[in-house]
Order: C-alpha cells, then sequence, then structure tokens
C-alpha cells in the first residue's frame, strides 16, 4: 500500500514542480522585458533631450529600420527630426506615425505642428479638423489659434489663445504670439498688454520685450517701459524704438534714439552706428 501511494503523491510534487518552473520562468521573461523596456525608453528620452539633435535622428532612424511597426521609434524619429530643423523630412515621419494603429490624438496634433513649420498651413488645418473637439489640449489649441491667425479670422483667433492659456501654466510664449497677432491687425493697445503679461510670465523672454517695444512706437509712445534688462538690451530695445520712430516720420527722435542705443551698449553698436549713419548720410534703409 505504501508503494502505491507514494508514486501519485511524487507524480503530483513533480506536476507542481513543473508548474512552479514555468511560473518562475514566466516572472523572469516578464522582469527582462521590463528591464529591457525601461532601458529602450530611458534612452529614447535623453536622445529626445540633452543628445545632439542630429544624433538622435541617426539613432532613430536604425530603430525604426530595424523595427518598422514599433511606434516608439516613430515618434522618436519624428521628434528628432523637429529638434534638428529638418522640419520637411519630419513632415513624413509624423505622417507614418499617424498612420499606424496604435496613433492618437496627440500623434495628430503633433503632425499638424510639422506641417505648420513646413508652412503646409492648408493640410495643417485639415489635420487639426480631423481631431475630436473632445480632445482639449494646450497644444492643439495653441495651433488652432495660429491657423486662425493665418486666416486673419480673428474671433477664432482670439478664442483659441484664450483656450490655450488656461491650460498651461507657462504661458509667456503664447501670449506674446498672441500679442503679435493684435500687432499685426492694428490692435496696438491690445497689443501692449499682452507683451505685458507676457513679460510678467518670464522676464527673460527678450522677443516679447521687443514686441511691446513696437507696439509703444506704433503708438508714438518712444518711453522705454519699466520691465526688467540688462544695458545690451536696452541698447538693442533703444534700437528696435529709433527704427520704428524713423519709419513713421519721426526722424528727429529716431536720431536721438540711436545716439542713445550707441551710448547704453557696453561693446561697439554696429547696426545702430550704421543706421545713424545712413540717416546723416540721407541714405535710406
Amino acid at each position: 500500500m505504501r508503494h502505491f501511494l507514494f508514486v501519485p503523491l511524487c507524480l503530483g510534487t513533480a506536476i507542481t514542480l513543473a508548474g512552479c518552473t514555468k511560473d518562475r520562468d514566466a516572472e523572469v521573461e516578464r522582469a527582462v522585458q521590463d528591464v529591457i523596456t525601461t532601458d529602450e525608453n530611458n534612452l529614447n528620452s535623453i536622445m529626445l533631450t540633452v543628445a545632439d539633435p542630429e544624433e538622435a535622428v541617426s539613432y532613430f532612424k536604425r530603430a525604426s529600420a530595424e523595427q518598422p511597426d514599433k511606434i516608439s521609434f516613430r515618434r522618436g524619429l519624428a521628434r528628432s527630426l523637429i529638434r534638428a530643423k529638418h522640419n520637411t523630412e519630419a513632415v513624413g515621419a509624423w505622417k507614418k506615425v499617424v498612420e499606424h494603429k496604435e496613433a492618437t490624438n496627440d500623434d495628430k496634433v503633433e503632425y499638424a505642428d510639422a506641417l505648420i513649420r513646413a508652412s503646409e498651413w492648408d493640410h495643417a488645418e485639415t489635420v487639426l479638423n480631423g481631431v475630436p473637439p473632445t480632445f482639449e489640449t494646450f497644444k492643439r489649441y495653441r495651433l488652432e489659434a495660429m491657423v486662425a491667425d493665418k486666416n486673419q479670422a480673428w474671433d477664432k483667433s482670439d478664442s483659441f489663445y484664450e483656450t490655450a492659456i488656461g491650460l498651461t501654466t507657462r504661458p509667456a510664449t503664447t501670449l506674446n504670439n498672441w500679442g503679435y497677432s493684435k500687432l499685426s491687425r492694428g490692435d496696438y493697445g491690445g497689443a501692449e498688454k499682452l507683451f505685458i503679461e507676457a513679460i510678467g510670465y518670464d522676464q527673460n523672454l527678450f522677443t516679447a520685450k521687443n514686441n511691446l517695444v513696437l507696439a509703444r512706437a506704433a503708438q508714438r509712445n518712444y518711453q522705454l517701459p519699466v520691465m526688467p534688462m540688462d544695458q545690451t538690451e536696452r541698447a538693442q530695445l533703444l534700437h528696435t524704438m529709433a527704427l520704428s520712430a524713423i519709419k513713421q516720420g519721426d526722424v528727429a527722435t529716431g536720431k536721438g534714439l540711436l545716439e542713445e542705443a550707441i551710448d547704453t551698449h557696453p561693446q561697439h553698436f554696429d547696426a545702430a552706428a550704421r543706421a545713424l549713419k545712413a540717416l546723416d548720410s540721407n541714405v535710406k534703409f
């Protein structure tokens, strides 16, 4: 009896051990895959942030060629091409991303962004129109605002900019873009307010400072606003204001501003010096 009882017990133990071995093998395999995926994601992240843009392009081209169906490599290639400023090539790369079965609405928005960078505005608008209205992100609305600007649909532009700003904690550049939109349509007072707000969020945004000077000069206000600026920035802004004054026929004011810009700059200010020389020689510039 003991012999017959022992055999099934051994068999049962063997089956249990075999099952345990399979479970352990599966766990090990999953752990290995997790490590591989983590390492791959980390490398992808490095390539898209701190790596040289051209090196990143080469890396993702190789990875995409080796695993053409992997959407993470397609996205990486598309993004790295944008970083490297290969906008036309990036359009083709993003097109391949959105054609993938795992593509998302975010991918469509990125595709539209690439199209805008490549000046394919009509195509970008079509792509954005294909994104569901319920998909509300900062970048989507910022791009919608830019397209509306291009079409001179000012009411839509203002609405999209306002919505975009409400979806980000870093609105400085978008406020600057909105201000430039108002500047281009002659709403100088509205533009001035938006540039001031942009500088309030980012005191290092020189583009907004320069645009603020343009907006004030367009209203024949030739006083620099109170805002953070170093000596070089002050000289550059005086130069911008001087040229605006001259173009509006306020030549004497413009000349004085050029002289002040030259005196303010900590080094030789060649652009202002040439402008002053041309003005003294009655040469149109």
